[in-house]
């Protein structure tokens, strides 16, 4: 089974200039790493990240034990910032007067601690940028795409990112937008305004599913906005995040993002989540399965690796693969291979495209270079290539599909 990009693309730019459809994003933390350039200031990949919080962790020397036998227990492959503090929460829950990694409860309560204080340190990336950097940020190009789409309804984000690099892009651009919180002095969030719109119906609206740099409980009675720093509430990467999901403001915004499924003709595009959060997944098939008009579209970024290690690991027996076998209303658009139509197929154009189609299908199909079978890679090779049709799809990259929807409007 083949889908053919040129083809399929159509049907995408139809509904991204359409200004009739509901159109919403679901941004995961691949969003948060896009750079346009050399100089973008992005915030750091999950090994990074977990590298420069192990780094200040073993300051300490009982925590540096206790690093290095976590690891071993999780396996290096397996270690990184979100099962390291999985570890660590499961232990200070479990660990009652005893000993484990040579810390007591209170060791590892404060070793908690400061892995979510290094985690609020790595994600406050709006602390180093400045004037000079915004035409560097993907964001920044984003919401000029949101202010120039005269459209019907507003643009809606879900994100689950932390960091302010939406907002920094809707307001450097004069993007009029709305996140649940009302008020000046100290504003609060307020969740029946999360639904109802009557008072904002135009302005584009911005979800943080698992809270924001800046968000403070005020008095243990409702959620603030205010400056960033030490209390500020966030899901966590770990193992406690579906439960912490489940109380304010989290579930009036999950409960957004299901009914928001639930509008006929909604379109939601998710780019840089690995659907590795169950509450949110649940909230996704369920307002599928409300709405037969409504449709996700994923544009999941599976590369491993470079060069000659260069590896795909959407495969059919993918888990996200099966999701969307089993729902047509979900279609997952891969690097090298899709599911469209509960059908599981590779990316191949059905004909060679010409000069102008090319300008076209590179914004987002990157060609496979011909091949000849009957001469050695490493032989020089003219005129008698064989071209396929094969290739990259390559809008899962965040940055490339930021370029795709300028182009929709320059």
């Amino acid at each position: 089974m083949t889908f053919d990009p040129s083809e399929y693309m159509k049907g995408i730019q139809q509904l991204l200039i359409s200004d009739k459809k509901r159109i919403a994003f679901l941004c995961g933390a691949g969003t948060s790493l896009a750079k346009k350039n050399q100089y973008t200031k992005n915030v750091p990949a999950v090994n990074t990240m977990t590298a420069h919080v192990v780094e200040a962790l073993r300051e300490n020397p009982a925590f540096s034990t206790a690093i290095d036998e976590i690891k071993k227990e999780i396996t290096p492959s397996e270690f990184n910032i979100e099962s390291f503090l999985s570890n660590v929460e499961e232990k200070k829950n479990i660990i009652g007067g005893g000993k484990l990694n040579g810390l007591d409860r209170g060791g590892f309560e404060e070793l908690a601690q400061e892995i979510q204080e290094l985690i609020h340190k790595e994600v406050s990336i709006h602390e180093t940028i400045t004037k000079n950097d915004y035409c560097n940020m993907v964001h920044n190009d984003f919401a000029k795409w949101i202010i120039k789409a005269d459209r019907q309804y507003p643009v809606e984000i879900f994100t689950t990112n932390y960091d302010y690099l939406f907002e920094m892009g809707l307001e450097n651009n004069d993007v009029p937008y709305f996140d649940g919180f009302t008020g000046g002095y100290r504003p609060f969030f307020l969740a029946e305004l999360v639904e109802n719109f009557v008072y904002l119906p135009r302005q584009t609206k911005i979800w943080k599913v698992h809270g924001s740099l800046g968000w403070k409980l005020d008095d243990n009675t409702r959620v603030v906005r205010t400056n960033p720093g030490d209390n500020d509430i966030l899901i966590y990467p770990s193992i406690s995040k579906y439960a912490n999901s489940k109380k304010l403001p989290y579930t009036a915004l999950m409960d957004r993002l299901c009914n928001y499924l639930k509008q006929p003709d909604s379109v939601l595009f998710v780019c840089g989540y690995s659907f590795s959060d169950e509450h949110i997944n649940e909230r996704i098939l369920s307002g599928l399965r409300a709405e037969s008009t409504s449709h996700v579209y994923v544009l999941y970024y599976d590369i491993s690796g470079k060069g000659r290690e260069k590896k795909y690991l959407f495969t059919e027996e993918h888990k996200l693969a099966q999701m969307a076998l089993a729902n047509s209303r979900i279609s997952v658009l891969a690097c090298k291979n899709a599911v469209i139509g509960g059908q599981y197929g590779e990316w191949q154009l059905k004909r060679e495209p010409d000069k102008e189609d090319t300008i076209n299908i590179n914004l987002y199909f990157d060609e496979d270079a011909p091949e000849n079978k009957d001469i050695p890679l490493e032989k020089e090779q003219k005129g008698n290539e064989i071209w396929n049709g094969k290739g990259e799809f390559i809008l899962p990259d965040f940055t490339k599909f930021v370029a795709f929807l300028q182009s929709m409007i320059y």
